[in-house]
């Protein structure tokens, strides 16, 4: 309905035009309306006259911030596929786009896989759980990973032990996903216990040595969710070669969760993705193996 809104507001269009291309993210424009004091969710007319007097406030937050969902649940989908790519030993992980870091400690969740044939749980029952429905015949772990040592790269790295910079993360989660919200500060409170490595800088630069400097300490995983698609096309092409180099010279391990058409030469490995179709395609290794909700809420096996 929103945008539908917006969609016919000329007015509104013209102001949205004058941002840069890579600013005109809905989420982004939203979420700097919300830190500004734009009920959420609330009338259109709020919204769209919060836009059209800004001072240059909300233009702002646009522009200094960035749209930086780090998103725990993902982690229910995420950890069977550690498992298909690394097996049941210690590992390093390293995450691309990795923003306050969150998705870096999947050993410290209790998980509950819903399959057909009953709930499989595994994890300490103390720990914050991650719900997720599964389809398919594919592996689930007997255990969350054995995780020796974990790092990230971001443009921007958010600091998960500065309040300013975790209630931005805060406003960029969907007004009307309330469940999300709490997730993210049980997760927040998680990685406050022990905050992660967070690298500063370009992925396709900083990677390499990243990865060389996590297997001195055990078999590396390599991972990313929702980021390459930030990329502009011969990047997202240039990262897709440097990660099937990086597997081929058995460097590390890959685990991809991207939308179907954001790399499009792991997603020709699987079934044709309709057209119409939401959610992300799975790699293991450069080989789509799955399709997954977008924050973690189910998991299919092809």
């Amino acid at each position: 309905m929103l945008r539908g809104l917006v969609a016919a507001d000329e007015e509104l269009l013209a102001w949205l035009a004058t941002l840069p291309l890579t600013k005109r993210q809905p989420n982004l424009v939203l979420a700097a309306a919300r830190w500004h004091g734009v009920p959420a969710p609330g009338p259109y007319a709020a919204l769209r006259e919060a836009l059209l007097r800004d001072d240059g406030t909300i233009r702002r937050t646009i522009l200094d911030r960035a749209t930086q969902t780090n998103e725990a649940g993902r982690l229910a989908t995420l950890v069977p596929a550690f498992a298909l790519a690394a097996g049941a030993g210690p590992v390093a992980l390293v995450e691309v786009g990795a923003s306050a870091g969150l998705c870096l400690f999947p050993d410290r969740y209790r998980y509950a896989w819903r399959t057909a044939s009953g709930v499989h749980r595994v994890g300490d029952p103390a720990a914050p759980e991650l719900a997720c429905a599964v389809l398919g015949d594919g592996p689930l772990p007997d255990g969350p990973p054995e995780v020796v040592w974990r790092a990230g790269i971001d443009l921007a790295p958010v600091d998960v032990t500065d309040d300013d910079q975790v209630r931005w993360l805060a406003a960029l989660v969907w007004p009307e996903h309330d469940d999300r919200r709490a997730r993210l500060e049980r997760a927040v409170e998680v990685a406050r216990a022990d905050p992660p490595y967070l690298v500063r800088g370009d992925l396709l630069e900083e990677l390499p040595a990243l990865v060389d400097r996590a297997r001195e300490h055990a078999p590396v995983l390599v991972f990313h969710s929702a980021v390459v698609a930030y990329l502009p096309e011969e990047r997202r092409t240039a990262f897709h070669d440097l990660m099937t180099g990086l597997v081929a010279a058995g460097r590390c391990h890959w685990v991809s969760n991207e939308g179907p058409r954001v790399l499009p030469a792991v997603t020709a490995t699987g079934p044709a993705v309709p057209e119409d179709e939401h959610g992300f395609v799975f790699g293991v290794d450069g080989r789509a193996v799955a399709r997954t909700h977008g924050h973690g809420r189910s998991l299919r096996w092809f």
